[in-house]
């Protein structure tokens, strides 16, 4: 095998919130990007704008109702498996639902780690049991769960968890609920991951 035919470094699926690829998500890829990863970022939504955050509740449902977790999980799953052929490591980095869908593909042996922020619906998939190592990344504050409550059920498992300051959304700068501190945090200790 020659130089050239070796496989690349690593890449990185980056796994969008029910919003679709926003600004937060090409800023993001761009960040990583910087750090010489190879970034993909999919349009689970196949829509060509995304939603607004003022568009919260509608594009919750057009998730749900033209998406869904499984359809989501089995597209990120088949260009994890794809991208797995080029990459010596792929990770998934996702985001809300895109932390979840990152969570569901957990069990998928290619993936090289996991990385979610603020996932909160991993909490209707505790009996997950991931194949790679897992960085959780939860806010002090989600208003529909107890956030210490879903740390405890998942500690048995391979995962890393940090609870940090902010609500839900804390590491998007263009939200509403951005929290700089709690966003670098988060963002140092994923360059650490990756790089582990």
């Amino acid at each position: 095998m020659t130089k050239r035919d070796k496989k690349q470094e690593t890449a990185i699926i980056v796994v969008h919130e029910i919003y679709g690829v926003n600004e937060h998500m090409k800023s993001f890829c761009r960040l990583l990007a910087e750090q010489g990863f190879t970034v993909s970022c999919p349009n689970l939504l196949k829509r060509e704008s995304p939603f607004e955050y003022a568009e919260e509740g509608m594009a919750y449902r057009y998730f749900m109702d033209h998406v869904g977790f499984q359809q989501a999980a089995a597209a990120v799953k088949s260009l994890l498996i794809d991208m797995k052929e080029t990459y010596q490591k792929v990770f998934i980095i996702g985001f809300s639902v895109g932390a979840t869908i990152a969570w569901l593909c957990s069990e998928e042996r290619a993936a090289d780690g996991i990385v979610g922020y603020y996932g909160s619906r991993i909490r209707d998939y505790t009996g997950i049991a991931p194949e790679c190592p897992v960085l959780l990344l939860f806010p002090q504050e989600e208003p529909s769960f107890s956030v210490d409550g879903l740390i405890q059920s998942l500690s048995q498992k391979n995962v890393t968890i940090h609870k940090l300051a902010g609500q839900h959304g804390f590491g998007d700068p263009c939200s509403s609920k951005y929290h700089m501190e709690a966003a670098e945090t988060a963002l140092h200790k994923v360059i650490h991951f990756l790089g582990s």
